[in-house]
């Protein structure tokens, strides 16, 4: 009798703590990578806000045009660089392990989305009570500075302080669509 309450007793301290803990069926719940999942949440409906402001899906709101951008600025640039530290990557999240492998790539891509946004969050914090022409891309801007053919090497970049807010968004949604296709893997 004894021996089958001290084998009940220690089947019970082993069994406890998985029967306690939360099911590890969808993978560690680890608090930065939570933690980067709802920043770039954040950053995807901010991004959203503005360009559905521009294309006339939602009404133009200067403070609301204001806070998404401040969103954006907050978020990227060396605050985006830091959501993805090493240990972090791979499963269970979205981040493929390729940042640890290019992370000059990675934080380079990081950083650009950071000035562009900052020179977005600059026009926004002045931003008029309507959107106006100087506000909005234009024809004739390119997407990224270069041609058909691509980027040209070693060709000088705009002042993102003197691009339309509608053309920085672009450029931003450029960038991370380009940080995506390299560094993101679909998670199903």
């Amino acid at each position: 009798m004894r021996s089958r309450v001290v084998l009940g007793a220690a089947m019970l301290v082993l069994a406890g703590p998985l029967v306690l803990a939360p099911s590890l069926a969808a993978g560690p719940s680890d608090p930065i990578v939570a933690a980067r999942q709802a920043s770039m949440k954040e950053m995807a409906a901010a991004a959203r806000a503005i360009a559905e402001m521009f294309n006339g899906k939602r009404a133009y709101e200067p403070a609301a045009f204001k806070a998404a951008a401040d969103t954006l600025s907050t978020r990227a640039g060396a605050a985006l660089v830091a959501e993805f530290p090493q240990g972090t990557l791979g499963a269970p999240s979205g981040a493929r392990l390729e940042i640890g492998e290019a992370r000059p790539e990675f934080e380079a891509l990081a950083r650009h989305i950071g000035r562009l946004a900052d020179a977005l969050a600059d026009k926004a914090g002045n931003a008029p009570p309507e959107i106006t022409a100087d506000m909005r891309m234009g024809a004739g801007l390119p997407m990224d500075g270069g041609s058909l053919l691509g980027k040209r090497p070693g060709a000088a970049e705009a002042d993102p302080a003197k691009m339309p807010a509608e053309h920085l968004l672009h450029l931003i949604l450029q960038d991370c669509t380009s940080c995506h296709s390299k560094f993101r893997r679909k998670v199903e």
